[in-house]
């Protein structure tokens, strides 16, 4: 429980801040409405949503590709490239609620654009990016599939993927076993299976109340007009 645990903050930790990046700057990309070939851009970013490779196809090309089988990265690169939605989302919030003055003021005083962006855009955007944060930390911290699909050992198991072989030996030793055999079959599964939902959702608990007060603004914003 323990290396899984460390497993599942190593994760979602450098997962996060690494698709936080990544979706920030292609939102701001994207935000701009005078880049050439933007409309394409974004056509290519909606299309990922409609349609995806498969199993099989994304299986192939992570295995034999990239070779991130049987490596942490096989826990961290398949959720860090699904952020099409979350693109879009602050894409929108880049649009809609930064003033384009600022941006061009910025613009009109030398700024660079990776300035502007470091600068003025990401502090004013920490709403949404928080929002966006701590979605996809639940998302990899909930993740079990994709260590399902690339790991064929334990070393890597996430505490999701731990608990789940967990629940499942606590089913086969209730329903493989009796008394005669030296094991009691009244095993209290219900009992273990709580203790481990709260295992699995301790952290996030613990981590919300930091995040809570730039959610809260995230999801309201907009609602009321000056």
């Amino acid at each position: 429980i323990g290396r899984g645990d460390g497993v599942s903050v190593c994760v979602p930790v450098v997962g996060t801040v690494t698709s936080l990046l990544m979706v920030n700057f292609g939102a701001s990309l994207l935000a701009q409405d005078d880049l050439p070939g933007v409309k394409i851009l974004m056509f290519m970013v909606v299309f990922t949503m409609l349609f995806s490779g498969g199993l099989v196809p994304t299986y192939y090309i992570y295995t034999q590709i990239f070779h991130i089988k049987d490596t942490l990265f096989s826990l961290i690169v398949p959720n860090m490239l699904a952020n099409a939605f979350n693109v879009i989302l602050i894409r929108n919030y880049y649009r809609f609620s930064i003033p384009k003055a600022i941006i061009e003021s910025a613009r009109i005083d030398g700024s660079s654009e990776f300035t502007t962006f470091i600068r003025i855009v990401f502090p004013l955007s920490l709403p949404i990016t928080a929002t966006v944060g701590l979605l996809t930390a639940i998302m990899y911290w909930n993740d079990w599939q994709n260590g399902l699909y690339y790991l064929t050992g334990t070393e890597f198991f996430s505490i999701q993927q731990v608990l789940r072989v967990m629940s499942s030996q606590i089913t086969f030793l209730s329903n493989g076993t009796d008394s005669s055999q030296g094991v009691n079959r009244n095993i209290p599964q219900t009992t273990i299976r709580m203790a481990i939902a709260v295992l699995a959702i301790a952290p996030i608990l613990i981590a919300y109340p930091f995040y809570q007060r730039y959610c809260v603004k995230g999801i309201t914003l907009g609602a009321v007009k000056e």
